[in-house]
């Protein structure tokens, strides 16, 4: 993991210039970029969009963010504009080390507030980054969307909030309610972190290239209803991801794995007051919670 570009910086002073389709298309043909599938490229080159983008996430200048896929630094510079500094952690080396000197022509005044770590999103913790980043800002690669803010919000305990761009049917699905028919493992996972909600709609013709499908804004304010360590994180997720893995099934089946019989998962469900015959989609957090916690000696 490479970092970039870090230092000391002086106070906000100056409002960064933002990036446009000339700008955005000048950028890739000087670096010969491509946008590709593999890595979920999508520019967007709307300032407006950029700066809704940051008014959704509601960052001050007491704020550390996290972003992730900053590509050519459209939202970068919105975000330096508004945030106490950025860390942005960029999968492809070409990229990565080209933002800090986009960030230094656009908004020289914020160039030093900015941190560029070189990585996979994927595989980056707390450690990897200066200080502790308080809010996570992101126009998530669309194929590894849901991955990517899990790990984080696992992996960053100081996180505070999330407001990410997705595509918008992952955007329903993360902020589905239990009973929903898109109500799934994301939805149920990413209210283990704290409150989710739909924070706004994007359009394709903000992005370059236009995807084929549209975006969302998603939002996460963190709680601490659930217990924030790894070792039971990991149980009640194993719960989420048994009860979701045969969906039609009712509880009883689909948890016997789990449970080591199907007689077994009943008699646990039935002890944190779940009916054996209900399906995971009925459940809420709090119900995941229990029933890992019945697995406990």
């Amino acid at each position: 993991m490479a970092r970039v570009h870090r230092e000391d910086g002086p106070a906000l002073t100056a409002t960064p210039r933002l990036l446009g389709p000339a700008q955005i298309r000048a950028l890739a043909a000087e670096l010969d970029v491509r946008p590709t599938k593999t890595l979920g490229q999508n520019f967007v080159h709307d300032a407006n969009t950029v700066r809704r983008i940051v008014a959704a996430a509601g960052v001050g200048p007491d704020d550390h963010v996290l972003e992730v896929g900053p590509g050519l630094g459209s939202l970068t510079l919105a975000l330096l504009g508004a945030a106490g500094s950025v860390t942005a952690v960029e999968i492809d080396p070409v990229l990565a080390r080209r933002l800090p000197q986009t960030v230094a022509d656009y908004a020289p005044d914020q160039a030093s507030s900015l941190t560029v770590v070189e990585a996979d999103a994927l595989r980056v913790g707390a450690a990897d980054m200066p200080g502790e980043p308080t809010a996570l800002v992101a126009n998530l690669p669309y194929n590894v969307a849901v991955p990517v803010l899990l790990h984080l919000m696992s992996e960053v305990d100081s996180l505070r909030t999330a407001l990410v761009m997705v595509q918008a049917e992952v955007a329903d699905r993360l902020a589905a309610e239990p009973g929903n028919r898109t109500y799934g493992v994301p939805s149920v996972k990413a209210r283990y972190f704290g409150r989710v909600a739909r924070a706004g709609s994007v359009g394709r013709n903000v992005f370059w290239p236009e995807p084929k499908v549209e975006s969302g804004l998603v939002r996460i304010d963190r709680t601490d209803d659930y217990p924030r360590d790894a070792a039971t994180r990991q149980r009640v997720f194993t719960v989420i991801d048994a009860a979701f893995a045969q969906r039609r099934k009712t509880l009883r089946a689909a948890l016997a794995g789990w449970a080591g019989s199907p007689a077994a998962a009943e008699e646990r469900l039935r002890a944190v007051g779940i009916d054996p015959s209900a399906r995971g989609e009925r459940l809420g957090v709090a119900d995941y919670v229990a029933l890992a916690q019945t697995a406990l000696p």
